[in-house]
């Protein structure tokens, strides 16, 4: 089972979205029979068994096992992933593009980034699990207070100016060197965000920089 599920089949993502099929994924973190979900979500075990081949079909579901009772089998089944993300792969023709925007100062142009950026991660861990090898991330997660407006946009600056350093020192291009004579390497993706946060309780925090993971297959 995948801790985070991409997905970007549009059918698959309209039958995830069915408030009885969203409940029934939730009690399948765990192994279950249409049986047993059926006492948990209050539906006959008949249509409990039409939503769990309609999840299975577009595989939000997979069998685990199969046990004889008398003249029956049960079928157990569970959810693929503890959670799921829909990409904007599911609606294709009207996702957001990043190029149509050039304002790094737009907000939509944050979300089109973040919209590709699950597209990507999606099919990314996609391919590392069929290939049973671990990805390579990074992230940093935390929060800043600026007491002024001019704060922040000199505080954008700065980064802005600190990530272009870094990237001039560590980007290998396509250039051959002695450390790499076969020049290349493997690219990566590098996305910098800042937005306010979402008015709430104060959450006292500091920015977290989990070690990166193995790196994928090159």
């Amino acid at each position: 089972m995948l801790d985070i599920e991409v997905i970007e089949d549009p059918a698959a993502a309209e039958a995830s979205l069915d408030p009885i099929r969203t409940r029934i994924l939730l009690e399948l973190a765990e192994p279950g029979s249409a049986t047993q979900l059926a006492a948990k979500v209050g539906l006959p075990r008949q249509k409990v068994n039409y939503h769990l081949k309609a999840l299975e079909r577009h595989g939000l579901v997979e069998l685990v096992e199969e046990r004889r009772k008398g003249n029956v089998t049960e079928r157990i089944l569970r959810a693929t992933a503890a959670s799921y993300l829909i990409s904007p792969a599911a609606l294709a023709s009207v996702a957001p593009d990043p190029h149509r925007f050039t304002d790094k100062f737009s907000a939509f142009w944050l979300l089109a980034l973040a919209g590709r950026m699950v597209q990507e991660m999606g099919q990314l861990i996609a391919g590392a699990a069929a290939a049973k090898q671990k990805l390579a991330t990074f992230a940093i997660d935390g929060e800043v207070t600026f007491r002024t407006a001019a704060d922040r946009a000199a505080f954008a600056a700065e980064l802005g100016t600190a990530v272009a350093r870094l990237v001039d020192k560590y980007d290998g291009g396509a250039t051959a060197t002695a450390d790499n004579p076969a020049g290349g390497g493997r690219r990566h993706r590098l996305v910098v965000a800042l937005h306010p946060a979402l008015k709430g309780p104060a959450l006292k925090t500091s920015p977290t920089t989990p070690s990166a993971k193995e790196q994928d297959n090159d």
